[in-house]
């Protein structure tokens, strides 16, 4: 894998970065020279988290220090790469493993811009990697590819496009990619991904990326491709249309959670599923108060077509269900509920599985990727009661979160393992490391859990 851009692999000329704990702040001023000594005190620098200190020397820079927070948080270098003048660094003291790998991968999301469409202002400070730490790598480019498939405005990441990097992952890794388009969807019975997706000039598909040996454990990935979602004839309005190009959100988890998988070489089968379509609005858009068919016979009425993610989802989660994996996977940008109960940064976890729910939040709390269990509280069933179908596909604002994963679990059979994760997959606002835009969560988390269940 080439370095990406904020790193290097060997300089000459690197200045010396100083990282610092605050309480290691002391001892490392203590053993400057006197008139060093007066300078941190003039800056009135003490190593606080996010905190930068430039060093003087005969010849104008001589280094500089960081102050960190958690050793092991990434996020906690990020503001490095900008906060530095730009340049070549390498850090002065050894630091244990695991602050090693966190400082690679922290640096790496900090160095982090968006530049498909213009330059950034400015090139990122570069870190000196003389030996670079594989995993953190692979971590890196999996938060990446979040983060440049949702930032990619719909022009340029439709269906057809979700497609395309399914299948070029697939031809890196050695995968099978079969792909069912427009009104093969209704002949292979996928009605409801079909009546979602019809109106666009876009043709709805469903993707399906298989990977790895029989005999391993079989995990499916399901991820929420809603490549732009108008809201249908339940029109958005102008603010809550804005951003929806990031309605792939979950897609862009799931694949570049199969990427890493795949680029780890975890012992597992996998199975990837992206039902990916355009909620347009057209003649033959789907409306409020048609029942819709589904994979699993379930006839689902629709009470609002800007409640479409779980629609696509449960044709694809039935699909899942049929293959008898281990486990279930999906991730999806569903609700702005979600984002009320627990603002931009956590997302919203379900899962039918206590030890799984378990072993993902012991994961993020390990890798410093949090998420926060929500309750799938059956007796909310009753807001999704219709009068002439099996279900309606919404039909209250009470627990908008909560209502929506029961609706999937409706299309996970029975004794199958299986969790949701209810995604923003967005930074609403710049900050050291998490700059406006897309933006992966509980990713790495995720992979956590699935190293520590199936790794070898």
């Amino acid at each position: 894998m080439n370095l990406p851009s904020g790193f290097a692999d060997s300089s000459s000329s690197a200045r010396p970065l100083q990282v610092l704990q605050a309480a290691q702040f002391n001892a490392w001023r203590d053993g400057l020279a006197p008139a060093l000594q007066a300078w941190v005190e003039a800056q009135q620098f003490s190593a606080a988290a996010g905190t930068l200190l430039l060093l003087p020397g005969e010849d104008g820079l001589a280094g500089a220090a960081i102050g960190i927070g958690d050793p092991l948080d990434p996020y906690s270098y990020a503001h490095a790469p900008f906060a530095l003048p730009p340049g070549d660094w390498h850090v002065a003291a050894a630091l244990e493993d695991g602050a090693r790998a966190a400082l690679q991968l922290g640096w790496g999301l900090g160095s982090y811009r968006f530049d498909r469409y213009r330059k950034a202002a400015r090139a990122p400070a570069r870190l000196v990697l003389s030996d670079r730490d594989a995993e953190a790598s692979d971590l890196l480019a999996a938060c990446v590819r979040v983060r440049d498939l949702v930032n990619t405005p719909t022009e340029h990441m439709g269906p057809q496009e979700l497609e395309d990097v399914a299948r070029a992952m697939a031809a890196t890794h050695g995968a099978q990619v079969q792909v069912i388009t427009g009104d093969e969807l209704l002949a292979q019975n996928f009605p409801a991904i079909h009546a979602v997706g019809r109106a666009s000039h876009r043709a709805p598909r469903l993707i399906a990326l298989r990977w790895g040996q029989g005999g391993h454990p079989h995990v499916a990935l399901v991820g929420k491709g809603v490549c732009f979602d108008t809201g249908g004839l339940d029109l958005k309005p102008a603010d809550g249309m804005r951003n929806m190009k990031k309605d792939m959100g979950g897609a862009a988890h799931a694949l570049a959670l199969a990427e890493l998988v795949m680029a780890r070489k975890l012992p597992v089968q996998l199975t990837l599923l992206v039902p990916a379509v355009e909620n347009a609005i057209g003649p033959e858009a789907f409306r409020p108060g048609e029942v819709i068919a589904t994979r699993q016979g379930l006839s689902v009425e629709i009470d609002n077509t800007d409640a479409e993610g779980r629609v696509v989802l449960c044709d694809a989660l039935t699909y899942a269900g049929e293959q008898h994996p281990d486990l279930i996977l999906d991730f999806a940008t569903l609700t702005g509920a979600a984002r009320i109960a627990l603002g931009p940064d956590l997302p919203a976890l379900f899962a039918n599985d206590d030890a799984l729910a378990n072993d993902w939040i012991a994961a993020g709390e390990r890798v410093r990727d949090p998420l926060w269990r929500m309750p799938l509280w059956r007796p909310y069933l009753r807001y999704l009661n219709s009068g002439i179908a099996d279900l309606a596909n919404a039909g209250s604002r009470m627990a908008g979160a909560v209502t929506a994963a029961l609706y999937l679990e409706r299309f996970v059979p029975d004794a199958q393992t299986w969790a949701h994760l209810d995604v923003y997959a967005w930074n609403d606002s710049d900050r050291p490391g998490r700059p406006a835009g897309g933006e992966a969560l509980a990713l790495r988390s995720a992979f956590a859990m699935l190293k520590a269940r199936y790794g070898a």
